[in-house]
């Protein structure tokens, strides 16, 4: 039970009254005392300087291990800026990727369609792209790639090169599954064939079951690493994270923190432990990080760390995720996460009121900007072998942010001039800082109308549909809730310091400065792409859309002159005072009026 007291500050009273809760943490805790032991099996170097690594033994979470895990870059000596006296020995990204395949996890999501469609556009001599698909909802892995290739990102590729597109080989499989749900042969297939690795496979729910999360986040990357380490000619393991892993911190700087438990035993905790009590378990655990995901993530990393060994491995942490910038369609983007869901609703006009702090930076960055860095990653951990455990922080808060409060106003203007077919209301938004105005603000500008719309749905006979969207958005608000109230500093040299090392012709195929991004353009490409690629709208419809929001406008300012009237003779009913005082008023102004000469 002593063992179990340590933990007090991490289980809550009530939990630890249940007698499984009780052993489970017991049992974490007593193989946690040995958590030293699991650094020294990373590093010798450190087992010195961390005697533990989990929060129930005492440790603050954010302390890093002997300063940081890996290597914090220094770009003056790490990194060698091109020039002309280093031209003949550098190898162009396209030329170091011809003759190599790789191999790519999640490619069948945002990020992953993305990288298959650059790479096979901008690196022709790349010899094959094998993709860990998985079957679903009746299709097999050949119809997923066949359907994913068919989409709009990859029609410019098929009209100039179709070739291409030959390269892209599907692996049938399962990130949750022993041994990624590979056949031995197309292990076999991939191990003496693979040079070049991105694992951008994972779960990106922020309110994803414990259970699930790690089993895809984590355990999911363990058996990636294994696989990995049968590779005969591996040059480069890509790792996809999040900038938001380390969010318990407001300086995130390039490095691998000390993880708030050990991952091994987060692991067997969801093994052992009944999915009900794990999921009320869940809460303690996190700690201080908002969900499930930058948790699993920040674990992932670490235990990635472990795992790898000598594989030659480097971090991505992009920040928010969203619409391209350039390539290979301007505005692309395929599904509704993160802000791109509140932005739709917004275009909608379904949606006015968030609690965000205005004056904080958006840290957002465009799905090309990503993958460039992933692809230039890769080459750099190829080619220079001396490198050590890379982390790239891909953020655009450091280098050219933009604050809340000016990416919703640029969205605005762009939605009205731009409009969705049959917006339900004129698009308008507030940013409010009080979480209890906002509930309040939200009841009348939310829920009042769409009951109110739904009600009217049923007497023309037609489905209701707007207080299902209010509670899906009300949902999808409190999981961003936490990112728009609080603000982090990322550090990125070591991307600027990598982007500095390319030539002038990879730099321009392979942008990743986000300093070149002209943020009021790129909201308009962002809300043209919403249009075109989510909402299937066609260009040609533009004009009537613009119609319908001016009437909406109109019809806008209607409804608040009527509120405006009618909450004033509320007021004017129920107080003498102030019915005296705008009498007053009245005569005042008439009086001023009547010595107006042309009056």
């Amino acid at each position: 039970m002593s063992e179990i007291s340590n933990v007090n500050h991490v289980i809550s009273p009530t939990l630890l009254k249940s007698p499984t809760i009780a052993t489970s943490i017991a049992v974490s805790s007593t193989s946690s005392a040995s958590a030293s032991n699991t650094i020294a099996t990373i590093n010798p170097t450190l087992a010195s300087s961390a005697s533990t690594i989990t929060r129930a033994s005492g440790t603050t979470p954010t302390t890093m291990l002997n300063g940081h895990v890996g290597t914090q870059f220094n770009s003056k000596s790490n990194f060698e800026d091109y020039s002309s006296s280093n031209e003949a020995n550098y190898i162009p990204i396209p030329q170091f990727y011809a003759g190599r395949s790789v191999f790519i996890t999640g490619g069948t999501g945002f990020m992953g369609k993305v990288l298959v469609e650059k790479l096979l556009r901008s690196c022709p001599d790349i010899k094959n792209i094998y993709l860990l698909i998985r079957p679903k909802r009746g299709q097999d892995v050949s119809d997923r790639l066949n359907e994913m290739l068919n989409a709009p990102l990859f029609e410019k590729l098929g009209r100039e090169n179709p070739k291409e597109l030959c390269k892209v080989i599907p692996i049938g499989g399962d990130i949750t599954s022993e041994q990624l749900g590979i056949s031995e042969s197309d292990q076999a297939l991939l191990c003496r064939t693979v040079s070049i690795v991105f694992h951008s496979a994972a779960t990106v729910k922020f309110d994803e079951k414990l259970k699930l999360s790690v089993t895809i986040n984590m355990l999911g990357t363990k058996r990636l690493v294994e696989l990995c380490h049968r590779m005969m000619f591996l040059e480069a393991l890509i790792h996809v994270s999040t900038a938001y892993c380390n969010c318990d911190r407001t300086d995130v700087q390039e490095v691998i923190y000390a993880p708030p438990y050990n991952p091994d035993d987060i692991i067997s905790l969801i093994n052992w432990l009944p999915e009900d009590m794990l999921d009320q378990l869940t809460p303690s655990l996190i700690g201080k990080r908002p969900n499930t995901y930058t948790f699993t993530k920040a674990l992932a990393e670490h235990m990635l760390l472990k795992e790898a060994g000598n594989l030659p491995v480097a971090i991505v942490r992009p920040s928010i995720v969203i619409a391209s910038l350039n390539e290979p369609l301007a505005g692309w983007i395929d599904n509704f996460n993160g802000p791109t869901g509140l932005l739709s609703a917004l275009a909608k006009g379904l949606f006015r009121s968030i609690v965000c702090e205005p004056n904080y930076v958006a840290d957002v960055v465009p799905v090309d900007i990503v993958i460039n860095l992933m692809i230039a990653a890769a080459w750099r951990k190829a080619t220079h072998k001396t490198d050590n455990f890379s982390i790239y922080n891909c953020c655009t808060g450091q280098r050219h942010p933009i604050k809340w409060g000016e990416f919703v106003n640029h969205t605005l203007s762009m939605v009205r001039k731009h409009p969705l077919e049959s917006c339900v209301w004129y698009p308008s938004g507030v940013l409010r800082r009080s979480t209890t105005l906002n509930t309040i603000y939200g009841i009348f500008v939310h829920y009042i109308p769409a009951y109110l719309l739904d009600a009217l749905a049923r007497l023309m006979g037609k489905k209701p549909f707007v207080v299902k969207i209010q509670h899906k958005l009300y949902k999808a608000v409190e999981c961003l809730n936490y990112f728009a109230v609080n603000q982090w500093e990322f550090k990125d040299d070591n991307v600027h310091a990598l982007f500095h090392t390319l030539s002038p012709k990879d730099r321009n195929n392979f942008l990743f400065d986000v300093t070149n991004i002209d943020w009021l353009k790129y909201v308009e490409q962002y809300v043209l792409g919403l249009r075109q690629f989510l909402f299937k709208q066609r260009p040609e419809s533009l004009p009537a859309s613009r119609k319908r929001m001016t009437r909406l406008y109109y019809l806008h300012l209607l409804s608040k002159l009527v509120v405006v009237m009618c909450t004033w003779r509320f007021l004017m009913k129920r107080s003498k005072r102030l019915n005296a005082l705008w009498t007053a008023f009245l005569q005042y102004i008439t009086k001023f009026l009547r010595l107006i000469p042309f009056l």
